[in-house]
């Protein structure tokens, strides 16, 4: 911008200004030192006050994109994982949530799995008293690597969900994505199928299979630790392979009988697997049946 009047002192050239909060400029033709002018040093600092303004702004309104690398990113900065990583304190809060939606942006691709997880994390905060930052969220748009559902970060995340539990926590696993069957390997399903959700690199690095979610999330439940996992998947009945399943068949038949709720029994066939938690209560909520699908659809 050229400023009015400014011309150098020695060689009278008319030079431009820098808007820069300098009160001295050098001219180019004989480098002389010349004041910048009154006039313009007070455009120069009125529009640095208004740059921290609106920054400040920002910052109060909680829109400060220059705190995210990913302004669409669902994770309060510093992520979950980075706090939790740099904290010497095993445990920050008495409720903590893990929440994965996964497109796959292939064939296989799903539509509504992270308006899922958006749903899920703003009930979570506003009827559950979660805090934002003791919420890790796994999707396929976000850029940070270890925050994308790939199988190591999902399996890594399920360890910092279950980290440093202790009585009184709430902890809370969703998963919304595909999930598949397949025969099991270890003898401990009583029909014979291992139930699995598949993770964003599930064709290079297979799925997660139910009794590595078991061992994970389930295993480690101290006693007076409470989990929700809310899987919304195919195959999904008994992905986390619990004890004793809720028979929804059975129950219309009790209730009409007056008698009680039907739990039928999950125990392994073998009794040698373990399916019992270490004394907490683990509570899985399932979109359909161990031989069911679940669609991805869209509710008006």
């Amino acid at each position: 911008m050229v400023a009015r009047g400014a011309v150098c002192s020695k060689c009278k050239h008319r030079l431009s200004v820098p808007t820069t909060n300098s009160t001295e400029f050098k001219c180019p033709t004989c480098n002389m030192m010349n004041p910048v002018p009154l006039y313009e040093q007070r455009r120069n600092s009125d529009r640095s006050i208004k740059k921290l303004i609106v920054k400040v702004k920002e910052k109060i309104s909680g829109n400060d994109l220059t705190s995210s690398k990913n302004p669409d990113s669902l994770n309060k900065k510093p992520s979950p994982l980075e706090i939790s990583g740099s904290s010497s304190e095993t445990r920050p809060a008495g409720k903590r949530a893990l929440l994965i939606g996964v497109i796959y942006k292939s064939e296989h691709k799903l539509k509504g799995t992270i308006n899922d997880v958006k749903s899920m994390r703003e009930f979570l905060i506003l009827n559950c008293g979660f805090k934002e930052e003791n919420i890790l969220v796994l999707t396929d748009q976000e850029i940070e690597p270890e925050l994308v559902p790939t199988k190591k970060d999902i399996l890594e995340s399920l360890e910092w969900l279950m980290k440093g539990c202790q009585a009184g926590d709430s902890l809370v696993f969703y998963f919304s994505g595909h999930g598949v069957s397949q025969p099991d390997f270890d003898g401990d399903e009583r029909d014979g199928i291992s139930e699995t959700i598949c993770p964003v690199d599930f064709i290079t690095e297979g799925m997660i299979v139910d009794n590595d979610i078991k061992s994970a999330i389930v295993w480690p439940l101290k006693n007076g630790v409470t989990l929700h996992a809310i899987v919304d998947a195919c195959h999904s009945g008994t992905v986390l392979d619990l004890e004793h399943v809720y028979n929804r068949q059975e129950l219309k038949m009790h209730i009409s009988s007056c008698n009680r709720n039907k739990w039928e029994d999950n125990s392994p066939p073998s009794g040698n697997a373990r399916k019992h938690s270490d004394g907490g209560l683990a509570i899985s909520l399932s979109a359909c049946l161990d031989n069911q699908v679940a669609a991805d659809t869209t509710v008006r």
